[in-house]
């Protein structure tokens, strides 16, 4: 073993470099022109599109005047004050109720005779009116069911 041991290990260097083996040829070279392109050009569609989501979240128009015409999804998160108030309000008669809606969903205090409460006019579901506008702020459904509140030519 001790033979193998002492040998040297003899390097065998090339005084002179072939440059033919560091030349990029004409169809790797496009390749490589080609893929570089795809690249960027990836990059910045993205960055475009990430641009133009973040522009559209920050700068929706409040006042846009064909708002109240939109659906509530169209238009955000919630409904505006001239639709809130458009919902009517009535007064609130144990007689006429069922038993099983004798509680407001949202804050489940228990309805007193002449409580002054908001009927939703899709689906007839009655809330508290301080309750319901709350809600309505940022949401464009109904608390109980999730009936979208549709426009209506009163406003």
């Amino acid at each position: 073993m001790s033979s193998q041991d002492s040998q040297p290990f003899h390097w065998h260097f090339s005084t002179e470099l072939n440059h033919n083996d560091l030349e990029i040829h004409g169809r790797t070279l496009f390749f490589i022109v080609i893929l570089l392109a795809l690249v960027i050009l990836i990059t910045l569609l993205s960055l475009y599109a990430r641009w133009v989501c973040r522009y559209q979240q920050h700068h929706i128009p409040s006042s846009n005047p064909l708002s109240h015409t939109l659906a509530p999804s169209q238009r955000g998160l919630g409904l505006d004050q001239t639709m809130i108030k458009a919902i009517p309000i009535s007064l609130h008669q144990s007689s006429s109720s069922s038993s099983s809606l004798s509680e407001c969903c949202i804050c489940l205090g228990v309805f007193e005779e002449g409580d002054k409460v908001k009927v939703l006019p899709e689906c007839n579901h009655f809330f508290h009116c301080e309750c319901v506008d709350k809600w309505l702020v940022t949401h464009s459904s109904c608390p109980l069911c999730r009936a979208l509140i549709l426009c209506c030519d009163t406003v």
